[in-house]
């Protein structure tokens, strides 16, 4: 357990059995509680608002409440605090119908004790802990077997799927794992080409349990012919009895296509060979010929009966014919590769160059048994070697030149940066306009951090009202020259756009349409995350709405408690430039004088440190829970620190934009 107090709110009608809890929590050894009590339930739905507590004691017959619905109705507002019920009779029955309600435990106020409450409680606190991380993991598994490529299955032994995951639905052509589901019913007959194929799989899995890269063709939905390669295992309960079979499947029609196309090739090796511009021969250890392309042929203008066996002194001077030959004796001799360029001269009179490539032949014992060679007219290449000398020449005069244009280059990237620099507040806002910025109800600091001499990272502190801030970040995909390019079309839209600046919701709605009619000309669409928030002094609230950027945090210094802002609004919407007609809903929160909000983009936690771990969310939230009491500006400081130092003294992997809203007081501003 935590060292600090458990907060304890009790919603209980008779003050003399809460002055009684209150002394049996005092006795309670190991543990340090503080108690707060409601003696209705109405009023005590309004304090767990407000948010704070560890625990949950409550009786479910108070007469404002509605029994066992109470427990649904306390959930509902803190889904997070476990709750036990206190009661007056020891039923089973009661017990268990209290425990199905979603209650922890359920105690007998008779029978309490220092000892048991105080177990009752920790119990109660640690298993709302231990559910919150399994819902957690259960959530990170479903999210992998969502999104990973390979397809991912679990089937009966009489071939119908059980479970499926997106990515088999679209390898085998289906919208949905539940359309493929519903479809396949029997594996053998409808799935593979090779009706033979799924008693094969049977069989091995019978002897084996298992199966690694079973191959097959397999019908899409469409009627068309993949190549799937499985692999699989079987499932049994502890009598050895088979439940299901579970794997994945993998699309290899490419690869197949790619082995195809190989054994092809190896069939027209030869043919090639046969027809390469190139002359090909082989000779024995008597230099005779054994082997002559028809290339060869058309050089020697003989047929290849006329040059099989015969010799260079056949066919050429012999002056040449004893070059050669000497050459044979060197190469098989030496077992070397011989390469040269000869000079000859045509009939014509022309100047001709020829490459010639000599390697020895080796039978299985490595025993030298003949030569191979090849060659060919060069004369081309040696002109164009030529050239190419000069036209190195050419480039050394112009690289030069180009060495200017890149500093040239270097300098407007960082006139680029200077730029952007100016883009982002260079002071904040007062709120009312003409306070004092230490006066202000609203008090701002961020860090930019560019990982390149620009960056994608935005973000700007509007005054809607002397009442109401708005504070808009955002994060374009990837960091360099297109992202700030993408950045600062953002904030030119968001510049026309203030008229709807008041609702968050609709702000982001109109951006999202601004920013598609700009990007679908590019061929390419670019990720942009958004958070908008209106801070609300005189309502003591923040309006906000939200489009696929990390949930900001809300700092509640009076509590102690750090919580992501909007959580219960469910999963975020799309990020903008993605979906043309994407609706953003406004979600809102309330705001306490002493309040952080603190903005960021996912460069500040998505680093790597020790084994490859990366710093999550979670980590960052408990980074700022143990400096809850700090001012934002110290906080930030500390907080870049320890997440670099996580890495290894590593440079942020990306861009880096931190935003922090203090709220100094709430209410509508004294006029004179």
């Amino acid at each position: 357990m935590d060292s600090k107090p458990s907060k304890i709110l009790l919603i209980e009608d008779e003050a003399v059995f809460t002055n009684q809890l209150q002394e049996i929590l005092n006795q309670a050894r190991g543990a340090c509680f503080q108690l707060a009590a409601c003696n209705q339930f109405e009023h005590g739905l309004a304090a767990l608002a407000e948010g704070g507590f560890d625990v949950v004691l409550m009786d479910i017959s108070l007469p404002d409440g509605a029994g066992l619905a109470n427990i649904k109705r306390a959930q509902e507002q803190a889904p997070s605090v476990p709750i036990i019920v206190l009661g007056e009779v020891d039923d089973e029955a009661v017990a268990i119908a209290v425990v199905h309600e979603g209650a922890q435990d359920y105690l007998v106020k008779g029978q309490l004790n220092p000892q048991l409450l105080g177990r009752a409680i920790r119990h109660a606190i640690e298993r709302q802990r231990a559910d919150a991380a399994l819902l957690e993991a259960e959530q990170k598994y479903r999210g992998i077997f969502e999104h990973i490529v390979e397809g991912i299955f679990q089937t009966s032994p009489d071939g119908r799927y059980l479970s499926a995951n997106p990515a088999l639905a679209r390898i085998y052509g289906y919208a949905s794992p539940e359309e493929l589901s519903a479809n396949l019913t029997d594996i053998g007959r409808k799935l593979y080409v090779e009706p033979q194929r799924r008693a094969e799989f049977i069989q091995t899995m019978q002897e084996h349990d298992t199966v690694t890269d079973f191959e097959s063709q397999i019908y899409r939905k469409d009627g068309s012919v993949i190549w799937i390669a499985e692999n699989v295992r079987a499932i049994r309960n502890r009598r050895g009895q088979l439940l299901y079979y579970e794997g994945t499947v993998e699309d290899i029609t490419q690869r197949r296509l790619a082995e195809e196309k190989l054994r092809h090739s190896e069939a027209l090796y030869h043919s090639l060979v046969e027809t390469l511009p190139q002359n090909i021969f082989r000779k024995d250890l008597e230099k005779r010929f054994t082997f002559v392309n028809q290339r060869f042929c058309q050089t020697l203008g003989r047929t290849a009966a006329e040059i099989l066996g015969k010799t260079d002194f056949d066919f050429f001077t012999r002056e040449l014919a004893e070059k050669y030959q000497r050459d044979d004796c060197r190469i098989m001799g030496e077992g070397k590769t011989f390469e040269t360029v000869e000079q000859n001269q045509t009939p014509g009179g022309d100047t001709v160059y020829v490459q010639v490539v000599k390697t020895p032949l080796h039978d299985a014992q490595g025993k030298v048994i003949g030569l191979q060679g090849i060659f060919w007219d060069i004369s081309e290449r040696r002109r164009a070697e030529e050239q190419i000398r000069m036209a190195t020449a050419e480039l050394a005069r112009s690289r030069e030149a180009l060495h200017k244009k890149n500093e040239q280059m270097e300098e407007d990237l960082k006139m680029a940066r200077e730029i952007q620099q100016t883009m982002l507040p260079q002071q904040y806002p007062t709120f009312p306009k003409d306070a004092d910025p230490q006066a202000s109800s609203f008090r701002f600091c961020h860090r930019y951090l560019p990982t390149g001499t620009v960056g994608g990272d935005y973000f700007s502190v509007l005054a809607l009202s002397d009442t109401e801030a708005g504070i808009f970040i955002c994060d374009v995909m990837g960091h360099g020259v297109r992202s700030a390019l993408v950045a600062a079309m953002v904030r030119a839209l968001a510049e026309e756009l203030k008229p709807l600046a008041g609702d968050p919701g609709r702000l982001l709605t109109q951006l999202n349409k601004d920013l598609c009619a700009i990007l679908k000309h590019t061929g390419s669409p670019t990720l942009t995350t958004a958070f908008y928030m209106v801070a609300d002094a005189a309502a003591g609230c923040v309006r906000f709405a939200n489009a696929g950027h990390p949930k900001p945090l809300l700092v509640q210094r009076g509590s102690g408690n750090v919580e992501s802002l909007g959580k219960n609004m469910g999963k975020s919407k799309p990020a903008l430039g993605l979906f043309e007609d994407a609706v953003y809903t406004t979600g809102q929160s309330p705001l306490t004088a002493g309040d952080l909000v603190m903005l960021f983009t996912d460069g500040l936690y998505e680093v790597e440190g020790p084994s490859q771990q990366l710093y999550s969310h979670e980590m960052l939230a408990s980074a700022v829970r143990r400096r809850v009491q700090l001012p934002a500006s110290e906080l930030f400081d500390e907080l870049l620190a320890e997440i670099k130092e996580f890495a290894l003294g590593q440079d942020f992997m990306d861009d880096v934009c931190l935003v922090g809203m203090e709220v100094a007081s709430l209410g509508r501003p004294v006029t004179q």
